[in-house]
């Protein structure tokens, strides 16, 4: 989604298509960020109100003793300045066996919360929140109270992720192409930026006004963080100081010029990972060299999509590594890849049509054994099977309402 080759066309900036569209049809249309106005979302850690929970189911709380056949949480993002859009967090529940969602309330005074990651422990959710001024917020799980937002001092924060120690928080601007991390203390509140990055070189790719920001995540191995940017069309790999909070720049990885990288996700024996390029349509693997940190970026491949335009977004992969599923917005379906060679190569088995509109994240239960897919034009949030041999997604039934769907994670 990047600016002048975004999913919009044209040459015009998500920002200034979704001002002049305005309403439900014109959040919908985009992958990108919704408009600007809204409550801002960045301030100091403590001091914020309880937000108000509308429930009508609950669901088991992180830790607790349930069963594996009890309903298991599903938090979705949305945005909230966007007509049509949701008012907060949703929180619902899904069934591990059928994969049904119910839905379960919704956690108020978290403007715009595009992304959202669950710390390790389980006890705490953070959301991006993608205004203006650029924000991350933390909500303590067991009684969904708010505990505070911190300015990244970027903007339109679009991507958070949680470092595996647990004490730092990572999160990517997509509007001034940075990078920041938070601490983390004991009971799950973000403390002040401890430091922020910016993409100054290379310099922005064809049809690009600047550095894009737009993932940043840890390394399986935890030595290294990296943070993919659309923008540029550059995978950084940085060092974080676990002490300090602190990111130190140790290799870069460039794309095919135009090729607008904006996701990737690992293969879990950690040596490859697999990267969503959103302006050229195209995937590559990408080997991973955890002694120095360095990508390498292997050649172009299909995303399986028939649409005329179509704009890769998300990669999920099976835990036991032998499969991977690929979101295509605009061909509307989900790629299946056989994963082959211990992860070095992808093989394209074919799609699956998402049963919505514009699948904008994907995400898969811990298991692996349900696929859940948040469409941000039709508002849904499909639930599909996946079958533990041949990696074949099976629809489980009727796509869940949610507005402007644009993330699920389920626990």
């Amino acid at each position: 989604m990047g600016s002048g080759t975004d999913e919009a066309g044209g040459g015009w900036s998500r920002r200034r298509l979704v001002g002049v569209l305005g309403g439900a049809a014109a959040s919908a249309a985009l992958a990108g960020c919704a408009d600007e106005s809204g409550s801002g979302g960045s301030g100091s850690g403590g001091g914020s109100a309880v937000p108000e929970v509308r429930e009508t189911a609950r669901t088991s709380a992180p830790g607790s003793s349930a069963s594996p056949s009890d309903p298991r949480p599903l938090y979705l993002g949305t945005y909230t300045s966007a007509e049509g859009g949701g008012r907060g967090i949703g929180v619902a529940s899904y069934d591990p066996g059928s994969g049904r969602i119910t839905g379960g309330g919704t956690i108020t005074g978290v403007p715009d919360p595009s992304y959202l990651a669950v710390h390790p422990d389980g006890g705490t959710l953070y959301a991006a929140n993608e205004q203006a001024r650029g924000a991350v917020t933390a909500v303590r799980l067991s009684d969904r109270t708010v505990l505070g937002s911190r300015a990244t001092g970027g903007s339109h924060t679009c991507h958070v992720s949680v470092h595996p120690g647990g004490r730092w928080l990572l999160s990517a601007d997509y509007g001034s192409g940075t990078v920041a991390v938070h601490p983390i203390d004991a009971s799950g509140a973000l403390g002040e930026r401890t430091d922020q990055v910016t993409h100054r070189r290379p310099a922005p790719g064809p049809g690009q006004e600047g550095p894009h920001a737009h993932q940043v995540v840890t390394a399986p191995d935890g030595g290294h963080v990296l943070a993919v940017d659309l923008g540029t069309d550059t995978v950084y790999s940085y060092r974080l100081d676990e002490r300090n909070g602190t990111l130190a720049e140790v290799a870069q990885a460039h794309t095919r010029a135009g090729a607008g990288p904006r996701h990737l996700a690992f293969h879990p024996g950690g040596r490859y990972a697999y990267l969503a390029n959103e302006a050229d349509d195209t995937v590559a693997v990408c080997g991973y060299d955890a002694a120095t940190g360095r990508l390498t970026i292997g050649t172009p491949q299909s995303t399986g999509a028939k649409a005329a335009t179509n704009y890769p977004a998300q990669f999920a992969v099976t835990p036991d590594g032998a499969h991977a599923f690929l979101a295509n917005r605009g061909d509307n379906t989900l790629a299946r890849y056989a994963v082959e060679a211990d992860g070095a190569e992808l093989r394209l088995l074919g799609t699956v049509p998402v049963a919505g509109d514009f699948p904008r994240q994907i995400a898969l239960s811990p298991d692996g054994g349900l696929l859940f897919a948040a469409n941000q034009r039709s508002g849904t949030v499909g639930v599909f099977r996946v079958d533990a041999a041949s990696g074949e997604p099976r629809l489980t039934g009727e796509p869940f309402a949610s507005p402007v769907a644009v993330c699920a994670v389920p626990l």
